[in-house]
């Protein structure tokens, strides 16, 4: 494995993190990222003193792109995407997504998990495209966004497989607040900072209670993995991908600048 971390980690006081993702050249998701995500979470779980941490981009055009679907060349043994996305949740510290730039598939996914989301008026773009590419979302967003925007905007959003910009996103509940650019950093701050400086007993309670009426089912997140990983043998799901690959999938270009509106072309 490349002994290259994916993101940064600035520690801004003993009680708030600050974790950049930088991963050229478009912030791919792969099994990489998966064992350093799951390393920061083990720091996370066993410092007394965090309360808050931030994720962001280096890349103002790509938060998270989406999963890397070249096959990895040798077999994956770190832990499960599920299982460190349900440890942040769970977990004392608050967790924030800054979004600026395009979070699709699971990159998306990883923002359902985050605590709160705020996101650039301008640069950020959401969406869940695995059906466009002939595959189910398998990291959370079938279980988690019904529960942020409803049924019926779930599955506009899953089954439809388009990109969302942030002012709809914001309406639709998959986000906290939609900000002008400028102003998102500073407003993100000012939370994380306002968060830091409150005791974390009442944090960690409270989070721990609103999180009892409002996750989802383990259960219910096991069955989309496992339709995923049963997804990516179907020989539909090949043709599709391999399509996309060619045309400029997971390369800087059009194509992942635009993936909703491209994605129809697939076939």
């Amino acid at each position: 494995m490349n002994a290259v971390s994916p993101f940064r980690l600035s520690e801004r006081s003993p009680s708030y993190w600050r974790v950049t993702f930088d991963k050229p050249p478009i912030n791919l998701v792969d099994y990489e990222f998966f064992a350093a995500l799951g390393d920061l979470v083990d720091q996370m779980e066993a410092n007394d003193e965090l309360k808050v941490i931030v994720f962001d981009s280096a890349d103002p055009e790509f938060f998270l792109a989406h999963f890397d679907l070249v096959p990895p060349k040798e077999p994956y043994t770190g832990p499960a995407w599920l299982d460190i996305a349900a440890r942040m949740t769970r977990s004392h510290v608050i967790s924030i997504a800054s979004i600026r730039g395009r979070a699709r598939g699971v990159g998306s996914e990883f923002t359902l998990a985050c605590d709160m989301r705020f996101a650039s008026r301008e640069k950020a773009v959401l969406g869940q495209p695995e059906v466009g590419a002939g595959i189910t979302p398998g990291g959370g967003a079938t279980a988690r966004l019904p529960l942020l925007v409803g049924r019926g905007r779930a599955l506009e959003i899953i089954a439809g497989a388009d990109d969302f910009d942030a002012e709809t996103a914001e309406r639709y509940g998959w986000i906290n607040r939609a900000l002008p650019d400028a102003e998102l950093d500073a407003y993100v701050e000012r939370v994380a900072l306002r968060i830091a400086s409150f005791d974390r007993k009442p944090l960690a309670e409270v989070k721990a209670l609103v999180n009892r009426s409002t996750l989802p089912a383990p259960a219910d997140l096991t069955a989309g993995q496992h339709t995923f990983r049963t997804a990516l043998t179907w020989p539909e799901a090949h043709g599709r991908i391999r399509k996309l690959l060619q045309r400029g999938m997971q390369q800087r270009g059009e194509l992942e600048y635009n993936l909703g509106e491209h994605l129809v072309d697939s076939d």
